[in-house]
């Protein structure tokens, strides 16, 4: 798995605004900005993203995800 293929992955079962994917093809590093994202805790939107790679995480395909999660308005307000 490469990091274009993990981000595409996650950016058709979550509609994104930003996604940036990161990783050694085991362990993986991504920031999600969405919408959907709007009144959830940080467990919600992980689960949300676990739900796009759906069996890829439990056939071990991706091994570690860690995320940071954003709705857009948290994103700007990074400055």
């Amino acid at each position: 798995m490469t990091a274009d293929q993990l981000q595409q992955i996650i950016a058709e079962g979550l509609p994104c605004e930003h996604l940036e994917v990161q990783g050694d093809g085991r362990h993986w590093f991504a920031t999600i900005v969405s919408a959907a994202f709007e009144g959830q805790r940080a467990i919600a939107r992980h689960q949300r993203v676990y739900g796009a790679l759906g069996a890829r995480m439990a056939s071990d395909e991706v091994h570690a995800l860690s995320m940071k999660t954003f709705t857009p308005a948290e994103w700007a307000a990074r400055g």
